[in-house]
């Protein structure tokens, strides 16, 4: 297997947790019934738990992205495309197991760095490199693995590849003045 084809597999096999990740940005204006913060207003130690930011409709749009984009990874399955960029014993007849798993450890992943940047005073939206990177590339690896195992190979490299797509999407964004961070 070359090179490419295997960063190729690891961009594949993250798909849902990618799509998870962008959800809730994406629907922001759908669902406002579900536009309560998880952790309800809480604190602990006088500081949000994860903040306003971290809602519901953010945790469910984000499960459901990583749930469809398994099922559609689950429906190409038997095409040459999908043998060339499928992780070696991954099964995607799991893909709602997979789905969900990438999708809520992509949220989750993510909810645990915003606890963490509360709790030491970073501000939301506020750069916090590099676990503004690898937060849900975490949670979705720990959680998918409770069906699917990539290999440490895998895992360090979707670790360094999101890094790296995350900035550069981010700045793209800056630039064409969809963001106005370029983290």
């Amino acid at each position: 297997m070359s090179a490419i084809q295997f960063i190729l597999q690891c961009v594949y096999f993250m798909l849902p947790a990618y799509f998870a990740n962008m959800a809730p940005v994406m629907f922001r204006k759908l669902f406002s019934f579900l536009a309560v913060p998880m952790d309800m207003g809480k604190t602990f130690r006088g500081k949000p738990i994860l903040g306003k930011n971290k809602t519901f409709r953010g945790l469910v749009t984000g499960i459901l992205a990583g749930i469809g984009v398994a099922f559609i990874q689950y429906l190409l399955r038997n095409t040459s495309m999908a043998h060339y960029l499928t992780l070696p014993g991954l099964d995607y007849s799991l893909w709602l197991h997979i789905g969900f798993l990438l999708g809520a450890g992509a949220i989750i992943g993510d909810a645990a760095e915003s606890f963490f940047k509360r709790q030491i005073g970073i501000r939301p939206g506020k750069p916090f490199i590099p676990f503004d990177q690898t937060d849900f590339v975490i949670g979705s690896l720990l959680l998918v693995s409770l069906v699917y195992f990539p290999g440490w190979g895998v895992v360090a490299t979707v670790i360094v590849l999101s890094i790296i797509l995350h900035i550069s999407f981010n700045h793209f964004a800056f630039w064409l003045r969809i963001r106005d961070e370029k983290w």
